[in-house]
Protein backbone atom coordinates (compact mmCIF):
# COMPACT_ATOMS: atom_id res chain seq x y z
CA UNK A 1 0.00 0.00 0.00
CA UNK A 2 1.67 3.40 -1.09
CA UNK A 3 1.17 6.41 0.66
CA UNK A 4 0.86 9.44 -1.55
CA UNK A 5 2.10 13.12 -0.50
CA UNK A 6 0.78 16.29 -0.48
CA UNK A 7 3.17 18.01 -2.91
CA UNK A 8 1.62 21.68 -2.81
CA UNK A 9 1.25 21.55 1.23
CA UNK A 10 4.93 20.28 1.62
CA UNK A 11 6.19 22.59 -1.29
CA UNK A 12 4.63 26.04 0.84
CA UNK A 13 6.05 24.81 4.35
CA UNK A 14 9.51 24.51 3.10
CA UNK A 15 9.76 28.08 0.70
CA UNK A 16 12.52 29.70 2.33
CA UNK A 17 11.24 32.59 5.18
CA UNK A 18 12.49 35.54 2.99
CA UNK A 19 10.77 34.22 -0.03
CA UNK A 20 7.36 35.56 -0.36
CA UNK A 21 7.22 37.62 2.64
CA UNK A 22 7.35 41.57 2.94
CA UNK A 23 11.31 41.35 2.43
CA UNK A 24 10.95 39.15 -0.89
CA UNK A 25 7.92 39.46 -3.11
CA UNK A 26 7.78 39.11 -6.37
CA UNK A 27 8.70 41.61 -9.09
CA UNK A 28 5.55 43.83 -9.74
CA UNK A 29 5.35 47.42 -10.92
CA UNK A 30 2.64 49.45 -9.99
CA UNK A 31 0.36 49.26 -13.00
CA UNK A 32 -2.96 51.33 -13.90
CA UNK A 33 -6.06 49.30 -14.74
CA UNK A 34 -6.75 51.30 -18.02
CA UNK A 35 -5.44 50.33 -21.04
CA UNK A 36 -1.97 51.70 -22.24
CA UNK A 37 -0.50 52.24 -25.94
CA UNK A 38 2.27 54.14 -25.41
CA UNK A 39 4.36 52.44 -22.94
CA UNK A 40 6.90 54.35 -20.94
CA UNK A 41 7.25 53.24 -17.74
CA UNK A 42 9.99 49.92 -18.49
CA UNK A 43 13.05 52.07 -20.71
CA UNK A 44 12.77 49.48 -23.53
CA UNK A 45 14.40 51.51 -26.14
CA UNK A 46 13.04 52.32 -29.53
CA UNK A 47 12.85 49.03 -32.55
CA UNK A 48 16.00 47.58 -33.54
CA UNK A 49 15.74 47.78 -37.41
CA UNK A 50 16.43 44.20 -37.94
CA UNK A 51 13.39 42.28 -39.74
CA UNK A 52 13.21 39.69 -37.55
CA UNK A 53 10.84 37.41 -40.17
CA UNK A 54 13.96 37.50 -42.39
CA UNK A 55 16.03 36.37 -39.82
CA UNK A 56 13.41 33.51 -38.64
CA UNK A 57 13.22 32.77 -42.43
CA UNK A 58 17.27 32.56 -42.70
CA UNK A 59 17.72 30.58 -40.19
CA UNK A 60 15.09 28.03 -40.67
CA UNK A 61 13.33 25.83 -38.58
CA UNK A 62 15.79 23.54 -37.30
CA UNK A 63 16.86 26.29 -35.34
CA UNK A 64 13.94 25.50 -33.42
CA UNK A 65 14.88 21.96 -33.15
CA UNK A 66 18.09 22.04 -32.24
CA UNK A 67 19.80 23.35 -28.56
CA UNK A 68 20.83 26.81 -29.33
CA UNK A 69 24.58 27.81 -29.72
CA UNK A 70 25.95 31.04 -28.26
CA UNK A 71 29.53 30.50 -29.68
CA UNK A 72 29.36 32.91 -32.57
CA UNK A 73 28.00 36.40 -31.03
CA UNK A 74 30.02 35.77 -27.90
CA UNK A 75 33.02 35.69 -29.81
CA UNK A 76 31.56 38.34 -31.81
CA UNK A 77 31.31 40.40 -28.93
CA UNK A 78 34.86 39.46 -27.56
CA UNK A 79 36.43 41.13 -30.54
CA UNK A 80 34.64 44.29 -30.26
CA UNK A 81 35.82 44.44 -26.76
CA UNK A 82 39.25 43.09 -27.11
CA UNK A 83 38.44 39.81 -25.10
CA UNK A 84 39.28 36.33 -24.95
CA UNK A 85 36.63 34.72 -26.60
CA UNK A 86 35.82 32.49 -23.04
CA UNK A 87 35.59 36.14 -21.27
CA UNK A 88 32.29 36.56 -23.05
CA UNK A 89 28.91 35.09 -21.55
CA UNK A 90 25.20 35.19 -23.25
CA UNK A 91 22.83 35.87 -21.12
CA UNK A 92 18.65 35.42 -20.97
CA UNK A 93 19.10 39.73 -20.70
CA UNK A 94 21.06 41.94 -18.07
CA UNK A 95 18.64 40.30 -15.72
CA UNK A 96 19.96 36.84 -15.67
CA UNK A 97 23.65 37.89 -16.04
CA UNK A 98 23.04 39.43 -12.21
CA UNK A 99 21.67 36.35 -11.38
CA UNK A 100 24.06 34.12 -12.26
CA UNK A 101 26.87 36.74 -10.20
CA UNK A 102 25.34 36.77 -7.11
CA UNK A 103 25.27 32.90 -7.14
CA UNK A 104 28.43 32.67 -7.92
CA UNK A 105 29.78 35.21 -5.87
CA UNK A 106 26.96 35.19 -2.60
CA UNK A 107 26.01 33.67 -0.01
CA UNK A 108 25.33 33.51 3.85
CA UNK A 109 27.98 35.79 5.77
CA UNK A 110 28.44 37.57 2.75
CA UNK A 111 27.80 41.31 2.12
CA UNK A 112 26.51 43.35 -1.38
CA UNK A 113 27.37 46.91 -1.21
CA UNK A 114 24.82 48.52 -3.22
CA UNK A 115 24.54 52.30 -3.76
CA UNK A 116 20.66 52.93 -3.83
CA UNK A 117 18.50 53.72 -5.38
CA UNK A 118 19.26 51.62 -8.45
CA UNK A 119 17.98 48.57 -10.28
CA UNK A 120 16.10 45.84 -7.72
CA UNK A 121 17.00 43.13 -9.30
CA UNK A 122 20.63 43.12 -7.93
CA UNK A 123 18.93 42.93 -4.23
CA UNK A 124 16.85 40.42 -4.62
CA UNK A 125 19.32 38.42 -6.59
CA UNK A 126 21.28 39.06 -3.88
CA UNK A 127 18.96 38.20 -0.73
CA UNK A 128 18.23 35.36 -2.91
CA UNK A 129 22.08 33.88 -2.59
CA UNK A 130 21.54 34.25 1.37
CA UNK A 131 23.44 37.73 0.82
CA UNK A 132 22.80 40.76 3.40
CA UNK A 133 22.18 43.97 1.25
CA UNK A 134 23.88 47.17 2.30
CA UNK A 135 22.77 50.08 1.27
CA UNK A 136 24.84 53.47 0.04
CA UNK A 137 22.23 56.25 -0.49
CA UNK A 138 22.57 57.66 -3.69
CA UNK A 139 19.83 59.96 -5.07
CA UNK A 140 21.50 61.90 -7.46
CA UNK A 141 24.97 63.75 -8.30
CA UNK A 142 28.41 62.22 -8.28
CA UNK A 143 28.94 58.62 -7.27
CA UNK A 144 29.08 58.02 -3.63
CA UNK A 145 32.48 57.10 -3.40
CA UNK A 146 33.90 57.43 -0.21
CA UNK A 147 30.47 56.98 1.39
CA UNK A 148 31.02 53.16 -0.40
CA UNK A 149 34.51 52.88 0.88
CA UNK A 150 33.48 53.63 4.51
CA UNK A 151 31.26 50.52 4.38
CA UNK A 152 34.21 47.99 3.31
CA UNK A 153 35.27 45.09 5.51
CA UNK A 154 36.25 41.60 5.84
CA UNK A 155 32.46 40.35 4.70
CA UNK A 156 32.19 42.41 1.49
CA UNK A 157 32.12 39.84 -1.34
CA UNK A 158 30.76 42.48 -4.09
CA UNK A 159 29.95 45.83 -4.99
CA UNK A 160 27.21 46.75 -7.70
CA UNK A 161 27.85 50.10 -9.48
CA UNK A 162 25.11 50.86 -11.99
CA UNK A 163 26.37 53.44 -14.45
CA UNK A 164 23.89 55.26 -15.97
CA UNK A 165 21.71 54.27 -12.26
CA UNK A 166 18.44 52.91 -12.90
CA UNK A 167 16.04 54.73 -11.58
CA UNK A 168 18.15 58.21 -11.58
CA UNK A 169 20.70 58.38 -14.67
CA UNK A 170 23.13 59.21 -12.32
CA UNK A 171 26.52 57.95 -13.74
CA UNK A 172 29.87 56.90 -12.03
CA UNK A 173 33.73 57.99 -13.29
CA UNK A 174 36.61 55.83 -14.34
CA UNK A 175 38.23 56.80 -11.33
CA UNK A 176 35.37 55.42 -8.73
CA UNK A 177 35.91 52.37 -10.53
CA UNK A 178 39.96 52.08 -9.95
CA UNK A 179 39.59 53.09 -5.97
CA UNK A 180 37.00 50.18 -5.51
CA UNK A 181 38.85 47.95 -7.51
CA UNK A 182 42.11 48.59 -5.66
CA UNK A 183 40.39 48.81 -2.00
CA UNK A 184 38.34 45.95 -2.60
CA UNK A 185 40.80 43.69 -4.36
CA UNK A 186 38.79 40.66 -3.37
CA UNK A 187 35.75 41.58 -4.11
CA UNK A 188 33.55 41.25 -6.85
CA UNK A 189 32.92 44.75 -8.68
CA UNK A 190 30.02 44.61 -10.64
CA UNK A 191 29.48 47.16 -13.30
CA UNK A 192 26.12 47.32 -14.82
CA UNK A 193 26.26 49.40 -17.94
CA UNK A 194 22.63 48.43 -19.69
CA UNK A 195 22.21 52.13 -20.35
CA UNK A 196 26.03 53.25 -21.02
CA UNK A 197 25.10 53.70 -24.82
CA UNK A 198 23.16 57.33 -23.66
CA UNK A 199 26.19 58.46 -21.28
CA UNK A 200 28.59 60.87 -21.96
CA UNK A 201 31.53 57.89 -21.28
CA UNK A 202 31.14 54.62 -21.75
CA UNK A 203 32.72 52.93 -18.79
CA UNK A 204 33.42 49.48 -20.41
CA UNK A 205 36.82 49.75 -21.10
CA UNK A 206 37.79 51.58 -17.61
CA UNK A 207 35.90 48.70 -15.74
CA UNK A 208 37.51 45.58 -18.06
CA UNK A 209 41.00 47.14 -17.00
CA UNK A 210 40.40 45.81 -13.55
CA UNK A 211 41.57 42.34 -12.29
CA UNK A 212 38.32 41.92 -9.88
CA UNK A 213 35.38 43.57 -12.17
CA UNK A 214 32.80 41.87 -14.67
CA UNK A 215 30.59 44.06 -16.88
CA UNK A 216 26.82 43.43 -17.59
CA UNK A 217 25.21 44.77 -20.48
CA UNK A 218 21.95 44.51 -22.67
CA UNK A 219 20.21 44.47 -25.42
CA UNK A 220 17.01 45.55 -24.43
CA UNK A 221 17.89 48.89 -24.25
CA UNK A 222 19.84 51.05 -27.08
CA UNK A 223 19.55 47.83 -29.39
CA UNK A 224 15.88 47.99 -28.47
CA UNK A 225 15.31 44.48 -28.19
CA UNK A 226 13.81 43.44 -24.83
CA UNK A 227 11.30 41.04 -25.83
CA UNK A 228 14.11 39.02 -27.20
CA UNK A 229 15.97 38.60 -23.79
CA UNK A 230 19.45 39.01 -24.46
CA UNK A 231 22.50 40.30 -22.67
CA UNK A 232 25.95 39.20 -21.48
CA UNK A 233 28.25 39.48 -19.21
CA UNK A 234 32.18 40.56 -19.79
CA UNK A 235 35.39 40.22 -17.68
CA UNK A 236 38.18 37.87 -16.96
CA UNK A 237 37.89 34.53 -17.95
CA UNK A 238 37.71 33.23 -14.05
CA UNK A 239 34.83 35.09 -13.26
CA UNK A 240 32.87 34.61 -16.45
CA UNK A 241 33.75 30.41 -16.04
CA UNK A 242 32.02 31.01 -12.25
CA UNK A 243 29.13 32.76 -14.13
CA UNK A 244 28.47 30.46 -16.93
CA UNK A 245 29.03 27.76 -14.48
CA UNK A 246 26.03 29.13 -12.05
CA UNK A 247 23.14 28.97 -14.60
CA UNK A 248 21.70 26.81 -17.47
CA UNK A 249 23.39 26.21 -20.30
CA UNK A 250 21.25 27.43 -23.27
CA UNK A 251 19.73 30.75 -21.52
CA UNK A 252 19.35 32.19 -24.96
CA UNK A 253 17.07 30.59 -27.42
CA UNK A 254 18.62 30.81 -30.96
CA UNK A 255 16.44 33.14 -32.57
CA UNK A 256 17.34 35.81 -29.92
CA UNK A 257 20.78 35.04 -30.60
CA UNK A 258 20.15 35.55 -34.47
CA UNK A 259 18.19 39.15 -34.44
CA UNK A 260 20.87 40.00 -32.05
CA UNK A 261 23.60 39.14 -33.87
CA UNK A 262 21.89 41.41 -36.67
CA UNK A 263 21.43 43.66 -34.47
CA UNK A 264 25.41 44.05 -33.26
CA UNK A 265 26.18 43.97 -37.26
CA UNK A 266 24.01 46.83 -37.63
CA UNK A 267 24.65 48.87 -34.91
CA UNK A 268 27.75 51.36 -36.48
CA UNK A 269 24.80 52.76 -38.85
CA UNK A 270 21.76 52.35 -36.76
CA UNK A 271 22.58 53.12 -33.38
CA UNK A 272 24.51 56.54 -33.03
CA UNK A 273 20.92 58.27 -34.92
CA UNK A 274 18.31 56.53 -32.48
CA UNK A 275 20.95 57.70 -29.11
CA UNK A 276 21.36 60.90 -30.70
CA UNK A 277 17.51 61.37 -30.68
CA UNK A 278 16.66 59.71 -27.39
CA UNK A 279 19.58 62.14 -25.71
CA UNK A 280 17.69 65.03 -27.32
CA UNK A 281 14.42 64.36 -26.15
CA UNK A 282 15.71 63.87 -22.85
CA UNK A 283 17.20 67.55 -22.65
CA UNK A 284 14.01 68.95 -24.02
CA UNK A 285 11.83 66.74 -21.67
CA UNK A 286 13.82 68.27 -18.47
CA UNK A 287 13.00 71.56 -19.53
CA UNK A 288 9.55 70.78 -20.09
CA UNK A 289 9.27 69.20 -16.41
CA UNK A 290 10.86 72.13 -14.62
CA UNK A 291 8.44 74.77 -16.59
CA UNK A 292 5.79 72.65 -15.10
CA UNK A 293 7.10 72.76 -11.72
CA UNK A 294 8.50 69.07 -11.49
CA UNK A 295 11.89 68.32 -10.11
CA UNK A 296 13.85 66.45 -12.69
CA UNK A 297 17.30 65.14 -11.72
CA UNK A 298 19.83 65.28 -13.79
CA UNK A 299 20.19 61.63 -16.84
CA UNK A 300 22.44 60.15 -18.85
CA UNK A 301 20.20 57.54 -19.78
CA UNK A 302 17.50 57.15 -21.86
CA UNK A 303 14.76 58.45 -19.44
CA UNK A 304 14.45 60.86 -16.85
CA UNK A 305 13.12 60.69 -13.29
CA UNK A 306 11.55 63.55 -11.66
CA UNK A 307 9.74 64.84 -8.61
CA UNK A 308 5.98 66.11 -8.52
CA UNK A 309 3.74 68.12 -6.22
CA UNK A 310 1.42 65.41 -6.54
CA UNK A 311 3.01 62.05 -8.94
CA UNK A 312 0.46 59.97 -8.22
CA UNK A 313 -1.74 61.93 -10.40
CA UNK A 314 0.28 62.59 -12.71
CA UNK A 315 1.02 58.90 -13.12
CA UNK A 316 -2.90 58.36 -13.47
CA UNK A 317 -3.76 61.60 -15.68
CA UNK A 318 -0.65 60.16 -18.05
CA UNK A 319 -2.34 56.20 -17.74
CA UNK A 320 -5.78 58.20 -18.61
CA UNK A 321 -4.81 59.30 -21.82
CA UNK A 322 -2.58 55.90 -22.71
CA UNK A 323 0.75 56.94 -21.74
CA UNK A 324 2.45 54.19 -19.30
CA UNK A 325 5.31 55.94 -16.89
CA UNK A 326 6.95 54.58 -14.18
CA UNK A 327 5.51 54.76 -10.78
CA UNK A 328 7.69 54.07 -7.47
CA UNK A 329 5.70 51.48 -4.58
CA UNK A 330 6.69 52.92 -0.83
CA UNK A 331 9.60 52.00 0.73
CA UNK A 332 11.91 53.30 -1.98
CA UNK A 333 11.92 56.87 -1.13
CA UNK A 334 10.59 57.50 -4.53
CA UNK A 335 7.15 57.83 -3.73
CA UNK A 336 7.33 61.29 -4.81
CA UNK A 337 8.89 60.75 -8.27
CA UNK A 338 7.99 59.06 -11.93
CA UNK A 339 10.59 57.57 -14.16
CA UNK A 340 9.75 58.99 -17.87
CA UNK A 341 11.23 56.71 -21.11
CA UNK A 342 12.14 59.19 -23.64
CA UNK A 343 10.11 57.46 -26.57
CA UNK A 344 12.62 57.82 -29.36
CA UNK A 345 10.50 59.11 -31.87
CA UNK A 346 8.13 62.52 -32.84
CA UNK A 347 4.76 60.84 -32.26
CA UNK A 348 5.31 59.65 -28.94
CA UNK A 349 7.26 62.41 -27.87
CA UNK A 350 4.66 64.71 -28.93
CA UNK A 351 2.37 62.96 -26.78
CA UNK A 352 3.70 62.67 -23.95
CA UNK A 353 4.67 66.26 -23.96
CA UNK A 354 1.21 66.99 -24.69
CA UNK A 355 -0.06 64.36 -21.53
CA UNK A 356 2.30 66.40 -19.27
CA UNK A 357 1.01 69.25 -19.98
CA UNK A 358 -2.78 68.48 -19.81
CA UNK A 359 -2.31 66.46 -16.64
CA UNK A 360 -0.21 69.38 -14.70
CA UNK A 361 -1.51 72.50 -16.60
CA UNK A 362 -5.09 72.10 -17.94
CA UNK A 363 -6.66 75.27 -19.49
CA UNK A 364 -10.30 74.26 -19.79
CA UNK A 365 -12.81 71.90 -17.94
CA UNK A 366 -15.12 70.24 -20.05
CA UNK A 367 -18.44 68.72 -18.23
CA UNK A 368 -20.84 66.23 -19.20
CA UNK A 369 -24.19 67.16 -18.40
CA UNK A 370 -26.33 64.04 -17.61
CA UNK A 371 -25.49 62.55 -14.53
CA UNK A 372 -22.38 64.97 -13.87
CA UNK A 373 -24.32 68.74 -13.50
CA UNK A 374 -28.16 67.33 -14.14
CA UNK A 375 -29.59 64.82 -12.28
CA UNK A 376 -31.56 62.90 -14.54
CA UNK A 377 -32.55 59.90 -12.67
CA UNK A 378 -36.05 60.98 -12.45
CA UNK A 379 -35.99 62.66 -15.67
CA UNK A 380 -33.94 61.03 -18.82
CA UNK A 381 -33.61 57.55 -16.87
CA UNK A 382 -36.98 57.13 -15.83
CA UNK A 383 -37.92 58.32 -19.53
CA UNK A 384 -36.67 55.64 -20.70
CA UNK A 385 -38.17 53.35 -18.78
CA UNK A 386 -41.43 54.68 -19.41
CA UNK A 387 -40.95 54.89 -23.36
CA UNK A 388 -40.15 51.37 -22.91
CA UNK A 389 -43.08 50.44 -21.17
CA UNK A 390 -45.23 51.72 -23.78
CA UNK A 391 -43.94 49.15 -26.12
CA UNK A 392 -44.68 46.76 -23.59
CA UNK A 393 -41.21 46.48 -22.36
CA UNK A 394 -40.14 46.59 -18.97
CA UNK A 395 -36.75 48.12 -18.02
CA UNK A 396 -35.26 48.34 -13.97
CA UNK A 397 -32.92 51.27 -13.22
CA UNK A 398 -30.43 48.68 -12.96
CA UNK A 399 -30.64 47.69 -17.08
CA UNK A 400 -30.11 51.45 -18.05
CA UNK A 401 -27.20 51.74 -16.06
CA UNK A 402 -25.89 48.21 -17.35
CA UNK A 403 -26.83 49.55 -21.24
CA UNK A 404 -25.17 52.62 -19.98
CA UNK A 405 -21.71 51.42 -19.13
CA UNK A 406 -21.90 49.00 -22.12
CA UNK A 407 -20.79 52.47 -23.89
CA UNK A 408 -21.85 53.49 -27.37
CA UNK A 409 -24.92 54.63 -25.42
CA UNK A 410 -24.66 58.53 -25.42
CA UNK A 411 -28.57 59.21 -26.93
CA UNK A 412 -31.05 58.07 -25.03
CA UNK A 413 -33.59 57.79 -27.82
CA UNK A 414 -31.34 55.36 -29.44
CA UNK A 415 -30.42 53.05 -26.37
CA UNK A 416 -34.49 53.57 -25.65
CA UNK A 417 -34.79 51.86 -28.86
CA UNK A 418 -31.92 49.50 -28.69
CA UNK A 419 -33.59 48.33 -25.43
CA UNK A 420 -37.47 48.01 -26.90
CA UNK A 421 -35.83 46.15 -29.91
CA UNK A 422 -33.75 43.47 -28.03
CA UNK A 423 -36.85 42.49 -26.43
CA UNK A 424 -38.26 41.57 -29.59
CA UNK A 425 -40.50 44.30 -30.14
CA UNK A 426 -40.56 46.13 -33.78
CA UNK A 427 -40.41 49.38 -33.45
CA UNK A 428 -38.88 52.14 -34.89
CA UNK A 429 -36.08 54.54 -34.17
CA UNK A 430 -38.38 57.26 -35.24
CA UNK A 431 -41.03 55.74 -33.44
CA UNK A 432 -39.32 55.49 -29.83
CA UNK A 433 -38.30 59.13 -30.10
CA UNK A 434 -41.42 60.32 -30.48
CA UNK A 435 -42.75 58.41 -27.48
CA UNK A 436 -39.84 59.46 -25.45
CA UNK A 437 -40.26 63.27 -26.48
CA UNK A 438 -43.81 63.33 -25.38
CA UNK A 439 -42.55 61.46 -22.33
CA UNK A 440 -39.67 63.86 -21.46
CA UNK A 441 -41.35 67.62 -22.97
CA UNK A 442 -44.79 66.33 -21.98
CA UNK A 443 -47.85 68.38 -23.60
CA UNK A 444 -49.46 71.76 -22.74
CA UNK A 445 -52.07 70.45 -20.50
CA UNK A 446 -49.50 67.84 -18.59
CA UNK A 447 -45.58 68.57 -17.78
CA UNK A 448 -43.20 66.28 -18.64
CA UNK A 449 -40.32 64.64 -16.95
CA UNK A 450 -37.74 67.48 -17.61
CA UNK A 451 -39.22 69.61 -14.93
CA UNK A 452 -38.11 66.29 -12.26
CA UNK A 453 -34.22 67.38 -13.15
CA UNK A 454 -32.29 69.00 -10.52
CA UNK A 455 -28.92 70.18 -10.09
CA UNK A 456 -26.46 68.22 -8.48
CA UNK A 457 -23.54 70.53 -7.60
CA UNK A 458 -23.72 73.95 -5.49
CA UNK A 459 -23.32 76.58 -8.56
CA UNK A 460 -21.23 78.30 -6.51
CA UNK A 461 -18.60 75.53 -6.80
CA UNK A 462 -19.00 76.39 -10.76
CA UNK A 463 -18.98 80.29 -9.60
CA UNK A 464 -15.57 79.14 -7.74
CA UNK A 465 -14.12 76.72 -10.83
CA UNK A 466 -14.92 79.38 -13.63
CA UNK A 467 -12.88 82.26 -11.54
CA UNK A 468 -9.73 79.67 -12.01
CA UNK A 469 -10.52 78.04 -15.18
CA UNK A 470 -12.23 77.64 -18.58
CA UNK A 471 -15.16 75.60 -18.32
CA UNK A 472 -17.61 74.04 -21.41
CA UNK A 473 -19.81 71.43 -21.43
CA UNK A 474 -19.89 68.53 -24.00
CA UNK A 475 -23.39 66.66 -24.03
CA UNK A 476 -25.56 64.18 -25.97
CA UNK A 477 -28.42 66.74 -25.27
CA UNK A 478 -30.47 67.99 -27.74
CA UNK A 479 -29.48 72.35 -27.42
CA UNK A 480 -32.71 73.34 -26.71
CA UNK A 481 -32.72 70.84 -23.44
CA UNK A 482 -29.07 71.58 -22.76
CA UNK A 483 -29.79 75.63 -22.32
CA UNK A 484 -33.26 75.46 -21.15
CA UNK A 485 -31.75 73.65 -17.96
CA UNK A 486 -28.36 76.09 -17.84
CA UNK A 487 -31.38 78.40 -18.10
CA UNK A 488 -33.47 77.23 -15.23
CA UNK A 489 -30.61 77.31 -12.87
CA UNK A 490 -28.90 80.29 -13.66
CA UNK A 491 -25.50 78.29 -15.25
CA UNK A 492 -25.26 79.45 -18.33
CA UNK A 493 -22.98 82.60 -17.85
CA UNK A 494 -20.11 79.96 -16.18
CA UNK A 495 -19.55 77.60 -19.76
CA UNK A 496 -17.95 79.41 -22.32
CA UNK A 497 -17.95 76.39 -24.83
CA UNK A 498 -21.57 74.48 -24.92
CA UNK A 499 -21.35 71.47 -27.27
CA UNK A 500 -24.53 69.41 -28.05
CA UNK A 501 -26.44 66.63 -30.14
CA UNK A 502 -26.67 68.84 -33.08
CA UNK A 503 -22.69 70.14 -33.35
CA UNK A 504 -21.26 66.87 -33.65
CA UNK A 505 -21.26 63.03 -33.68
CA UNK A 506 -22.22 61.39 -30.19
CA UNK A 507 -19.32 60.37 -27.88
CA UNK A 508 -17.62 57.70 -27.90
CA UNK A 509 -15.98 59.53 -31.08
CA UNK A 510 -14.00 62.65 -29.98
CA UNK A 511 -15.46 65.35 -32.44
CA UNK A 512 -17.59 66.88 -29.92
CA UNK A 513 -15.13 67.17 -27.10
CA UNK A 514 -12.30 68.69 -29.73
CA UNK A 515 -14.95 70.88 -31.24
CA UNK A 516 -15.15 72.29 -27.57
CA UNK A 517 -11.31 72.66 -27.03
CA UNK A 518 -11.77 74.30 -30.71
CA UNK A 519 -14.08 77.06 -28.81
CA UNK A 520 -12.23 77.25 -25.62
CA UNK A 521 -8.78 77.95 -27.36
CA UNK A 522 -6.89 75.18 -26.06
CA UNK A 523 -5.90 71.79 -25.99
CA UNK A 524 -4.96 70.69 -22.90
CA UNK A 525 -8.13 69.73 -20.61
CA UNK A 526 -10.00 67.46 -18.36
CA UNK A 527 -13.21 65.73 -19.24
CA UNK A 528 -15.52 64.81 -16.52
CA UNK A 529 -18.17 62.16 -17.18
CA UNK A 530 -19.93 59.32 -15.77
CA UNK A 531 -20.25 56.81 -18.71
CA UNK A 532 -17.52 54.84 -20.64
CA UNK A 533 -18.48 56.87 -23.48
CA UNK A 534 -17.45 59.96 -22.39
CA UNK A 535 -14.25 58.35 -20.85
CA UNK A 536 -13.31 56.81 -24.53
CA UNK A 537 -14.24 60.53 -26.35
CA UNK A 538 -12.09 62.22 -24.37
CA UNK A 539 -8.63 59.74 -24.68
CA UNK A 540 -9.15 59.91 -27.94
CA UNK A 541 -9.25 63.52 -28.01
CA UNK A 542 -6.25 63.98 -25.71
CA UNK A 543 -8.45 65.02 -22.84
CA UNK A 544 -7.38 63.58 -19.48
CA UNK A 545 -10.84 61.41 -18.50
CA UNK A 546 -11.76 61.59 -14.66
CA UNK A 547 -14.88 59.74 -13.77
CA UNK A 548 -17.96 60.26 -11.53
CA UNK A 549 -21.20 58.20 -10.33
CA UNK A 550 -24.43 59.57 -11.65
CA UNK A 551 -26.91 59.60 -8.50
CA UNK A 552 -28.77 56.22 -8.37
CA UNK A 553 -25.87 54.61 -9.85
CA UNK A 554 -23.26 51.97 -7.78
CA UNK A 555 -20.75 54.18 -6.99
CA UNK A 556 -17.98 51.07 -6.59
CA UNK A 557 -19.49 49.53 -10.34
CA UNK A 558 -19.53 52.49 -11.90
CA UNK A 559 -16.27 53.15 -10.78
CA UNK A 560 -14.35 50.38 -11.46
CA UNK A 561 -16.45 50.24 -14.83
CA UNK A 562 -14.55 53.79 -15.67
CA UNK A 563 -11.69 52.88 -14.59
CA UNK A 564 -11.32 49.86 -16.94
CA UNK A 565 -12.34 52.57 -19.88
CA UNK A 566 -9.36 54.72 -18.66
CA UNK A 567 -10.62 57.34 -16.32
CA UNK A 568 -7.68 58.91 -14.88
CA UNK A 569 -9.34 59.43 -11.23
CA UNK A 570 -13.24 58.70 -9.68
CA UNK A 571 -14.81 61.28 -8.07
CA UNK A 572 -17.08 60.88 -5.40
CA UNK A 573 -18.48 64.82 -5.70
CA UNK A 574 -17.55 67.26 -8.09
CA UNK A 575 -15.99 69.38 -5.50
CA UNK A 576 -13.14 67.42 -5.50
CA UNK A 577 -12.16 69.18 -8.21
CA UNK A 578 -11.16 72.47 -6.30
CA UNK A 579 -7.91 70.55 -4.59
CA UNK A 580 -6.97 68.52 -7.94
CA UNK A 581 -6.98 71.20 -10.63
CA UNK A 582 -4.23 73.57 -10.49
Amino acid sequence: MSTKTNIGTGAAEGVRAEIGSETLSPYSPVRPLGPIDLFLDANEGTASGVDIGATLARIGAEAARRYPNAAGLEAAIARLLGLPARGVLMTAGGDEAIDRACRAFLGPGNELILPVPTFEMIGRYARLAGAEVVGVPWSSGPFPIDEVLGRLNVRTTMIAVVSPNNPTGAVARPSDLTRLSKAAPSALLLVDLAYTEYADEDLTQAALSLPNAVIIRTFSKAYGLAGMRVGYAAGGERVVHAMRAAGSPYPVTGLSLAVAEEALAGAPARLPRRVARVRDERDRLRELLCELGARPVESQANFVLAEFRDAEWVWRALAGLGIGVRRFAEGLGLERSLRITCPGDDVGFVRLCHGLKAAMRPRALLLDMDGVIADVSRSYRRAIAMTADSFGVSVSPEAIGAAKADGNANNDWVLTHRLVTRAGVAATLEEVTARFELVYQGTVETPGLEVAESLIPEPVLLWRLAGRIRLGIVTGRPRRDCERFLRRFGLDKFFKAVVCMEDAPRKPDPAPIRLALQHLGTQSAWMIGDTPDDIVAARAAGVVPIGIAAPGDDRSGTGTTLEWAGAARILNRLSELEELVP
